[in-house]
């Protein structure tokens, strides 16, 4: 596909040098150009008509707080939680500011892992923290902004999303650092976004899957079809997991502002790590300036003006997972049900039993490079009143099969 293609043929380095370097010179060159429609331009009246050059910023940019929500997307939770928007200080032209969130994540939909394999399990409190600067341009036509800030999130784990019971569950902690640019217009707005993982940044989730927290790099463009309707169009690059999810993505995105400071949106993204991912959010922030003078109001409300006060996007910690040091196989292929072992010749009996502990036996052995690529040993886990039975290829359901052991 197309940004598997171009993945292919160009570093992450300089994909991420690239996309910030579009923001860059997208937002100069914009800033000099009058991209506004004419029609647009002779509805809405110029920047001064509309007083916006006559607004105090201490007054247009205040305080905010409110509520947000979103459903799970690719490597991020069902959440909701509280958020608040902080001006520390507010210039002529430019405020300096925090911005944090605090968010309840939930359990995945059952049948449905937002990480791949293994589902999500509730309820954990993950958190978020921006501090920036953002700033008009003379004719306060453009708001730029620079922020960046640290993200934490635990997370609990549940059984396959196949179905199949996962031994061994274990909760993780994930954190990153992350940093983004913006450019804002009345027409177009750009966001440039690195989500960098720091820490432990892989953790066994449970005996067969481990996870990863996500490096991501993205460029998302977007235009105001009206002042309350934003469509935009991203690209992302995403890496980690032990590389099992490296590739480029592609996402979309509509919101829509229906209330002084309640906006609807759906995200549509896709990656080969993900595939086809579909969320929604939701978010009401009080302190939207609706007690304002409707002159006064119809000023505040241009996209420049809004975005000073904006929450930050992009601040979620993907994870993914993947298998690793716990594998099934049927010959060369993955024994995805993970209940049996076997090889082509039929069931592969274990060599005598060498011990037990923690609910299971095993007999650690040596499988070549022809079955096993990595030559790794292997052994064969069982729980529940099957435990030590000759045959782990029976009808027992509570066998998990051949899995390697961590070095």
């Amino acid at each position: 596909m197309l940004w598997t293609a171009f993945n292919s043929s160009i570093p992450v380095q300089r994909s991420l040098r690239l996309s910030l370097s579009l923001t860059g010179a997208a937002a100069l060159a914009l800033a000099n150009t009058p991209i506004q429609p004419v029609a647009a331009q002779e509805e809405d009246g110029s920047a001064a008509d509309l007083g916006v050059m006559e607004i105090n910023l201490k007054d247009a940019v205040r305080f905010n707080w409110g509520f947000q929500g979103a459903l799970q997307g690719a490597g991020t939770p069902n959440q909701a939680g509280i958020g608040a928007f902080l001006p520390i200080a507010v210039g002529e032209n430019s405020v300096f500011f925090a911005d944090v969130l605090l968010n309840a994540n939930f359990a995945d939909y059952d049948g449905t892992s937002s990480i791949i394999n293994t589902e999500v399990a509730g309820t954990t409190i993950s958190t978020s923290t921006r501090l920036g600067y953002r700033w008009l341009n003379g004719d306060r036509s453009w708001m730029y902004g620079i922020n960046a800030g640290y993200d934490s999130r635990p997370m609990n784990t549940g059984n396959a999303d196949s179905g199949v019971t996962l031994y061994n569950k274990e909760s993780a902690f994930f954190q990153q650092i992350a940093a983004g640019l913006e450019a804002v217009s009345d027409t177009w707005n750009f966001n440039a976004y690195a989500l960098i993982p720091v820490g432990d940044t892989e953790q066994r989730l449970n005996v067969r899957y481990l996870g990863g927290a996500l490096d991501t790099y993205g460029l998302d463009v977007g235009y105001f079809i009206t002042p309350e309707l934003n469509a935009s169009v991203g690209y992302y690059y995403q890496q980690g997991d032990l590389d099992d999810a490296d590739g480029s993505g592609v996402q979309v995105a509509l919101d829509y502002q229906i209330a002084d400071g309640l906006t609807l949106g759906v995200n549509v993204s896709y990656d080969e790590a993900f595939e086809t991912r579909v969320s929604g959010n939701i978010s009401y922030r009080f302190g939207s300036n609706s007690s304002a003078a409707e002159t006064k109001k119809k000023a505040w409300q241009k996209p420049t003006i809004q975005a000073l006060s904006e929450s930050v996007k992009n601040r979620n910690i993907r994870v993914h997972d993947a298998v690793r040091g716990v594998n099934c196989y049927t010959g060369h292929q993955l024994d995805n049900d993970c209940r049996k072992c076997y090889s082509p010749g039929g069931f592969l009996t274990p060599p005598a039993r060498k011990g037990t502990g923690g609910g299971f036996w095993y007999r650690s052995i040596n499988i070549g490079p022809t079955l096993w690529p990595h030559g790794e040993r292997i052994h064969c886990y069982g729980t529940g009143p099957e435990v030590g039975r000759p045959n782990p290829g029976g009808n027992y359901k509570s066998w998990i099969g051949w899995q390697t052991i961590p070095n």
